[in-house]
């Protein structure tokens, strides 16, 4: 029997998602835990898998559209299922003949438009722009889509989405030839007019526009070789949340050297009889979560009304994705063995690489710990991703001299980085974390017992 099959929660505060591709065709067949859609949230793009063989009858939303959480996107029927009359069928499950994805989403165009009379001109545009002239009754008559659309006047549909991207890029969105249902502008439309991939054809004069000009960081011209590549919902994410961090978190910083000789000895005892390879970041994993044990002041977060504390030591690793950085939490990490860190840390490897972490794995923890040591950089500071209250950035390990009972020796050392929220967490509680973290570091026994 048909159902509906509406916009799941992917993201617990997340009122909305982008609809990024469809897996299955319209009146496929799909079975059991096959993907059916793409979901695209601030902080990853997930595969919603389907609850029981089935087929999918109709797709109520094209890729790229913006669509409120418990919408229907779809209608979903059982195996071997067909239906003869699909419109009967919408109005039947209640959602009208139209599908709400063309219906709202619609372009009436049988009202002329107004001339554009007062568009400020660019340089490149002449002083005085051409009114565009009115479309006439027939072709309005023809362009004018089906009664069930509701009646919008004469301007350019576009989706939530594409509007904020439109805003966000200082593009006017009424002068972009959309390519959604009825016309409608969708985020792919925006995104290839800010790539420049081609010019809007309704468009009298340019479609980007500045009261003022930016600041210039290179030549003051777009004329040489270069490339734009649109912004994805993540990265903008990413940049949105770092510069908020930046913004309105108090960083302070402290730094730390640790001798990694007895560390990397016991990494290659562990790796010549355990099934499980571990790496140093591991090891390192292990040691902050002993820290956290032995500091449980920094096991906390900044709240409006309170600062909040923890009774589990959850971490986020940083792993590096082709779409940009995802941080999945490594929960209960002071009750787990080496291995199974080393095993959890490499599953979220390959599932945020891979598209298929949920947005449960990427929320929660106080600390996140990042390493970019195996680039070969020696320390760097990184910002810290709210709302936690530090990040710990991990260098290479290097040979340097150190002096050990008065006579300078050649020793393995690592540098770190301890960024901290000052609002939850004060100095001298950092730094009682940052030593017993080199304590762990540096007497890495008690990471196995």
């Amino acid at each position: 029997m048909a159902e509906l099959f509406r916009m799941p929660a992917v993201a617990a505060d997340a009122a909305a998602a982008v609809l990024s591709a469809w897996q299955v065709a319209e009146r496929a067949p799909f079975a059991k835990d096959d993907a059916l859609v793409s979901i695209e949230t601030d902080k990853a793009e997930v595969d919603v898998a389907a609850e029981r063989d089935g087929v999918l009858l109709k797709t109520l939303y094209e890729a790229g559209a913006e669509v409120e959480v418990g919408d229907p996107i779809a209608v979903l029927g059982a195996v071997g299922e067909q239906v003869g009359d699909l419109g009967a069928l919408l109005a039947e499950l209640g959602v009208g003949v139209t599908a709400p994805g063309e219906a709202r989403q619609a372009v009436r165009r049988d009202v002329p438009e107004e001339p554009v009379t007062e568009r400020p001109a660019s340089p490149e545009s002449p002083a005085t722009p051409a009114p565009v002239p009115a479309p006439s009754s027939t072709a309005a008559s023809s362009a004018a889509p089906s009664s069930s659309g509701p009646d919008r006047g004469g301007r350019v549909f576009s989706s939530p989405l594409a509007r904020r991207l439109a805003r966000e890029a200082d593009l006017d969105i009424e002068v972009l030839t959309g390519t959604g249902p009825g016309g409608r502008v969708v985020r792919r439309d925006v995104e290839a007019a800010v790539a420049g991939r081609r010019t809007p054809a309704a468009a009298p004069v340019p479609v980007l526009r500045e009261a003022t000009p930016a600041p210039q960081t290179s030549a003051p011209d777009d004329t040489g070789d270069h490339e734009d590549i649109p912004h994805s919902r993540m990265r903008r994410a990413i940049a949105r949340r770092l510069t908020e961090s930046k913004q309105h978190t108090p960083h302070f910083y402290l730094r730390a050297t640790c001798a990694v000789d007895e560390l990397l000895a016991l990494r290659q005892r562990i790796n010549a009889v355990s099934p499980v390879k571990v790496s140093v970041n591991d090891l390192l994993i292990k040691a902050v979560a002993t820290a956290h044990t032995q500091v449980p002041e920094m096991n906390a977060v900044w709240r409006p009304d309170a600062v909040r504390r923890f009774g589990t030591v959850d971490i986020s690793v940083a792993v590096a994705t082709d779409t940009g950085l995802v941080t999945p939490v490594l929960r209960g990490a002071e009750n787990l063995s080496v291995s199974a860190i080393a095993t959890r840390t490499r599953a979220f490897a390959e599932q945020a690489r891979s598209g298929a972490l949920r947005p449960a794995d990427l929320e929660g923890g106080s600390i996140t710990v990042s390493n970019l040591g195996m680039y070969g950089v020696e320390e760097f500071a990184a910002i810290i991703n709210p709302p936690q209250a530090a990040i710990l950035a991990v260098g290479a390990a290097r040979d340097e001299a150190v002096v050990r009972d008065g006579a300078v020796t050649v020793a393995k050392v690592l540098g770190v980085i301890l960024s901290v929220d000052h609002r939850p967490v004060d100095g001298a509680v950092a730094a009682r974390w940052l030593a017993a973290f080199t304590e762990a570091v540096e007497n890495p026994v008690r990471l196995v017992v």
